[in-house]
C-alpha cells in the first residue's frame, strides 16, 4: 500500500516537474492554437453568417419562390435559394417589369438587411406619379375630368381591384388606400403646381394608365393655358 502511494506521488512528481520545464511551451502551443482558430473563424465568417442566413430564412419562410421581395435596395423575384446565397431575377419597381439581370446576393445580407416582401405587386400595384408644371394654370379646374378619365381606365377591372384589396388588408391586417383612384394637387417649394396621382390596379397596365392620364393632363393643361390672358401667361 505504502509503495503504491510512493509511486503515485513519484509520478506526480515527474509530471509536475515535466509541466514546469514545458510550461512556457505549452502556452505557446495553446495560444497558437487559439490563433489558428480565431483566424479560421475570420477566414470563414462570411460563410458562417452565409449558413445563419439560410437558417433563417427556413425557420421564419419571409417569402417563397416566385414571390417579389425588396432585400436592401435590391428587388427583384425570389428564382432560388441554397445555404450560401438568395437568387433574384431583378425586377424595375418603377415600371414594374423584369430588368433581364440575375442578383446573387449571399445570404448574409438577409441577416443585415431588411426584407419587403412584395409579393401583392406581382398582380396589383398602388401606382405613385407625379406630374409637374408652372402656375399659369390653376389644375382644380379639370380635376373632376382628370377623375372621371381616371375611373373610366379602372372601370372594367373595378370589381377584382376591390375583391383584392380587401385580401390585402384582411392578409396585412391593416387599411391601403384604393381601389378608387386618387388626385391631389399641392405646389413644390419653387412654386410649381404638382399633382400626385395613386392608380390602384393591375401591375401590367400601370405604365398604360399613366401615359393615358399624363395625356389627359397634358391636352386639358394646355387648353386652359391657351384659354388664359396673355399678361397670366
Amino acid at each position: 500500500m505504502q509503495i503504491n502511494v510512493v509511486n503515485n506521488l513519484f509520478t506526480l512528481l515527474i509530471i509536475l516537474l515535466i509541466f514546469n520545464i514545458w510550461s512556457e511551451e505549452i502556452q505557446k502551443f495553446a495560444l497558437s492554437i487559439a490563433a489558428f482558430i480565431v483566424a479560421i473563424v475570420l477566414a470563414t465568417r462570411e460563410f458562417i453568417q452565409c449558413f445563419i442566413g439560410f437558417v433563417y430564412i427556413l425557420s421564419s419562410r419571409p417569402f417563397r419562390i416566385g414571390d417579389w421581395v425588396q432585400v436592401g435596395n435590391y428587388y427583384g423575384e425570389i428564382h432560388s435559394t441554397d445555404w450560401a446565397k438568395l437568387t433574384l431575377l431583378e425586377v424595375n419597381i418603377h415600371d414594374y417589369q423584369y430588368t433581364g439581370k440575375t442578383l446573387y446576393l449571399p445570404n448574409s445580407q438577409l441577416i443585415t438587411s431588411a426584407i419587403k416582401n412584395l409579393n401583392f405587386l406581382k398582380r396589383y400595384a398602388m401606382h405613385h406619379f407625379t406630374l409637374v408644371r408652372d402656375d399659369s394654370v390653376n389644375p382644380f379646374e379639370f380635376i373632376d375630368e382628370l377623375y372621371e378619365n381616371a375611373n373610366l381606365y379602372c372601370d372594367d377591372f373595378k370589381d377584382v381591384a376591390v375583391r383584392y384589396n380587401q385580401l390585402i388588408e384582411s392578409r396585412l391586417d391593416i387599411t391601403i388606400a384604393g381601389p378608387e383612384p386618387h388626385i391631389q394637387v399641392a405646389t413644390s417649394e419653387l412654386g410649381h403646381t404638382q399633382v400626385f396621382f395613386t392608380i390602384f390596379c393591375p401591375t401590367e397596365r400601370a405604365m398604360e394608365i399613366e401615359q393615358k392620364l399624363t395625356g389627359d393632363f397634358m391636352r386639358l393643361w394646355f387648353e386652359r393655358k391657351a384659354l388664359a390672358p396673355v399678361d397670366a401667361k
